[in-house]
């Protein structure tokens, strides 16, 4: 992650190295963490037996700052010492006005129509998913499970490059944000799904269960939009240094 991150971050000129690289390195573990340990303080004060141990937290903890923390230090050094590619065509120092755009191309109808093909990509898989994880059910479809990630990963780029280009087309050169939402947005559905699920599924009344079970699901929601917003944003880099390589200024 440090060094993705290091290289990205040097391709755009920050300047903050040392911030990002902080940034990267407790971000997403840290909001992970927090949600975890929320939810085992809950279970620790119902009595369960489910809850994860003091030392077990403790050496977890111990891993993120010992290892994790420093290997991600360690990735972003290398990833800012290393070449980074140049832009295809010179770039405008001042920027220019972004004329105004159709109804269509709001950064909202983006995020509504985005997600939806990659969901749909997932949806049936995610059903009996959810019953492994939440009644006891047996999971064996895991030549199915590959088939599918490898589905999702080539829907994610597709619909993030097709708004993309629609963007381009429309003289709106803010795309980076925009493809990494388009395609994240999936997760939105995902976890509106969730929601339907637990109504329709599970026979859940008491609040503890009911806010683990929403928690561990908020976990999934954020690494799911995490991993599809970062497919939609690298297809979308590919294709706008490609379509722009080839283009002939004289």
């Amino acid at each position: 992650a440090g060094y993705a991150s290091a290289r990205l971050y040097k391709s755009y000129g920050g300047a903050h190295r040392r911030r990002t690289t902080l940034r990267t390195a407790l971000a997403f573990p840290g909001v992970v963490s927090a949600i975890f340990l929320a939810l085992d303080f809950l279970i620790w004060g119902q009595r369960s037996s489910g809850a994860v141990p003091l030392g077990t937290l403790a050496a977890l903890v111990s891993l993120w700052f010992g290892v994790s923390v420093p290997l991600c230090f360690a990735g972003a050094a290398l990833g800012y010492r290393s070449a980074v590619p140049d832009p295809p065509v010179r770039t405008n120092k001042i920027p220019r006005q972004v004329p105004p755009q159709p109804f269509y191309l709001h950064p909202t109808t983006g995020v509504l129509v985005g997600g939806v093909l990659p969901f749909g990509a997932v949806f049936i898989e995610l059903f009996f998913i959810l019953s492994s994880m939440w009644q006891h059910q047996f999971y064996y479809l895991f030549g199915f499970l590959a088939l599918v990630a490898v589905i999702l990963g080539i829907t994610c780029a597709e619909i993030a490059i097709v708004l993309c280009y629609f963007q381009l087309c429309a003289e709106d050169y803010h795309w980076p944000w925009r493809a990494y939402q388009s395609a994240g947005s999936s997760a939105l559905y995902l976890f509106a799904y969730s929601i339907v699920y637990f109504v329709t599924k599970l026979d859940i009344t008491a609040l503890v269960p009911m806010v683990m079970y929403f928690g561990y699901m908020t976990i999934v929601t954020l690494a799911f939009f995490a991993m599809t917003g970062t497919i939609g944003y690298y297809a979308c880099a590919a294709f706008v240094h490609k379509i722009y390589s080839a283009v002939k200024i004289d």
